[in-house]
């Protein structure tokens, strides 16, 4: 009976964690030949591994800025061609008035020294989604704009 017990305790608890690692995106999922930029404010926000996420209220509406292609960005250890990204950025097609956003590991938010983001923090972002933007509305970022500082966040600081 103690035996049954513990194999039915081990099986329930073995489905949270198969879930969370189906939920979880690596870099392949995403259409990085397509960068969308997004702009609003955090609400919803989870600093916490795998990935400090949180969601994105866009309904302010989003224009592409026209100083965007221009924009400086740090050098980072991951070879991406940074210029490129920013003059191919679009907006989505897609008109979810919410995103989920996927930022970087909390231990390379602290090597890039991003200060913790609040609920109602209004930011910018550059990063892929799903390819046609089909499935959620989910961006993982790549470069990460929080009061007037840019963050590079695919590796660690170059």
């Amino acid at each position: 009976m103690q035996r049954r017990l513990t194999l039915q305790l081990l099986a329930t608890s073995a489905i949270p964690a198969s879930l969370a690692a189906h939920a979880h995106h690596g870099w392949s999922s995403f259409d990085q030949e397509r960068p969308i930029y997004l702009e609003g404010k955090a609400t919803r926000v989870k600093w916490a591994n795998p990935h400090a996420e949180l969601v994105l209220d866009v309904s302010g509406g989003i224009k592409l800025p026209a100083d965007l292609a221009s924009r400086s960005v740090p050098a980072q250890s991951a070879p991406v061609d940074a210029p490129a990204l920013l003059k191919k950025a679009v907006l989505p097609t897609r008109k979810d008035r919410t995103w989920e956003i996927e930022l970087a590991p909390l231990t390379r938010m602290e090597a890039w020294k991003v200060p913790e983001i609040k609920n109602g923090q209004s930011l910018a972002l550059l990063g892929f989604t799903f390819k046609d933007e089909k499935g959620a509305a989910i961006v993982r970022v790549e470069f990460l704009w929080l009061d007037g500082k840019a963050y590079a966040l695919r590796s660690s600081p170059a």
